[in-house]
């Protein structure tokens, strides 16, 4: 994935162009910027991550069976949120003041970015068909929906995710520079044709690709759950638009605004566009850490477990909080 944060390629790259257009970036104030925000940002991602997903694996636990097709790649979701969790206090420390992890640790933090991020969209758009198949063919669904099949799947999502996370390991490397120290870098120039290819590889197999299928799965999963008597099916739909609604809302900023710094004059510095690239990306990534609860925690059942949950542990609050007799039984 092509984030800013490796980087401060971007900044370096607009740090160029400013000398040469007669400062039109502040690059003072957009190093402060990286310094002064993304390291917060970055940490409060990852503690909402590691909170969301360990509730989600704490109820699957408690309370679901871990070999479900659903919960198989769910499971396999929230592991892909986690690698990607685990990379944030590098990224903070790294634009706090510099990188200092060696060449090792930069590649491989990069890589481990690349890795997460790619099999959370392909898990996510596996999830998503998944779902078509059980409500709109679910007689053939019943019939081929195994846990092997889901294992399957998550190794094929785990492999082609791991060979187009490779670029970090053999582009990647750490730079000294006077002014920001040590930096973990892409060593590409922005107009490389890798570069590029890397670029419209991400737009369209991680992005345009999964958004088609979400909103063909949904729609026919809508006009499906319309069709029939099913009580609280506007509820289901209304599931369905927040689920695709957040997928559009976090993840299509940071891809346009990618394609448009890609187009750009390379002899023009647009100060707003280098922010918006730092912003978009964080909030991308808040998305696909915790995209486990939007999942899981808009469904009454999982919301009865967490109640279950809340309950067995402060029993005080049985009172205040209803839980079904089934959530009682089984926390």
């Amino acid at each position: 994935m092509e984030t800013p944060y490796t980087t401060p390629e971007v900044y370096e790259d607009y740090a160029e162009i400013a000398n040469v257009s007669t400062g039109v970036c502040n690059t003072i104030e957009i190093n402060n910027f990286c310094k002064n925000v993304l390291p917060h940002l970055y940490y409060i991602i990852f503690i909402a991550s590691v909170i969301g997903n360990g509730v989600v694996l704490l109820v699957l636990y408690k309370f679901e069976k871990l070999n479900t097709v659903t919960n198989i790649f769910l499971i396999n979701l929230v592991a892909s949120n986690i690698i990607v969790t685990l990379t944030f206090p590098f990224q903070a420390v790294h634009y706090s003041s510099q990188w200092i992890y060696g060449e090792a640790l930069c590649k491989l933090v990069n890589g481990a970015d690349y890795l997460g991020f790619y099999s959370s969209i392909l898990f996510l758009t596996l999830m998503t068909f998944d779902r078509y198949l059980a409500v709109v063919h679910c007689v053939v669904a019943n019939k081929q929906r195994r846990s092997c099949y889901a294992a399957v799947l998550s190794a094929i999502v785990w492999i082609i995710s791991l060979l187009a996370s490779l670029e970090p390991f053999i582009y990647f490397t750490v730079e000294e520079y006077p002014i920001d120290g040590l930096v973990c870098e892409d060593e590409r120039s922005k107009n490389s044709p890798w570069k590029v290819f890397s670029l419209y590889k991400q737009f369209v197999l991680f992005f345009i690709l999964p958004l088609i299928v979400f909103v063909y799965c949904y729609f026919r999963i809508t006009l499906t759950v319309l069709a029939t008597r099913m009580v609280g099916k506007h509820r289901t739909v209304r599931l369905i638009f927040v689920i695709v609604l957040m997928f559009f809302t976090f993840w299509s900023p940071y891809n346009i605004i990618m394609m448009i710094n890609e187009h750009q004059d390379p002899m023009q510095c647009n100060s707003r566009l280098v922010y918006a690239e730092y912003v978009t990306s964080s909030f991308a990534r808040l998305y696909f850490c915790i995209n486990p609860v939007f999942y899981t925690f808009l469904g009454r059942k999982f919301q009865n477990h967490v109640r279950g949950v809340l309950v067995s542990q402060v029993p005080c609050l049985s009172e205040r909080i209803s839980v079904s007799l089934s959530s009682r039984n089984l926390a």
